[in-house]
């Protein structure tokens, strides 16, 4: 038989919106999406998912984990990296679907690729071309994920 959760029944919206108790809603997948920020400058690192385990997980540990879509597992952000994100703060949202991670990183960087941010490109306003072509916002990569990574497969699904 399965523990129970720790997590507040969703009783009514009155309880979920300006209750004390925490009730997250994980969508039909499991899956409650979460952003990302530096801590000290606010800055967006990355959007990733949790289940009921990596959230528990990332309370317990203060440190964060997600669930991995592509590789369809639990991931502890950091672990084959050494890129470790230590969380300050959790927030979440007035319906309780969506939480917000303040966090410190070890080694200064949160995407796969290299750059310190996961949002290091943008999309500029009015594009006359087509298709929309995208400027890159970080100019130079944090770390060499080959080195970090040897020559795994990305596991980015397209």
């Amino acid at each position: 038989m399965a523990a129970p959760s720790p997590f507040a029944q969703r009783l009514s919206v009155e309880q979920v919106e300006e209750g004390s108790a925490f009730a997250p809603k994980f969508g039909p997948d499991g899956l409650i999406p979460v952003v990302t920020t530096d801590a000290d400058t606010g800055e967006v690192l990355m959007m990733g998912v949790m289940n009921e385990e990596a959230l528990l997980k990332t309370i317990e540990t203060a440190e964060a984990h997600y669930w991995s879509r592509s590789r369809n597992c639990l991931w502890h952000k950091g672990a084959t990296s050494g890129l470790i994100q230590r969380v300050v703060e959790i927030r979440v949202d007035d319906d309780q679907d969506a939480i917000w991670l303040r966090v410190t990183v070890t080694g200064g960087a949160s995407c796969h690729v290299g750059y310190r941010s996961c949002f290091y490109r943008k999309v500029p306003p009015k594009p006359l071309e087509r298709p929309v072509p995208l400027a890159f916002t970080e100019a130079e990569k944090v770390f060499d994920p080959k080195q970090v990574y040897g020559d795994a497969p990305n596991p980015t699904k397209l």
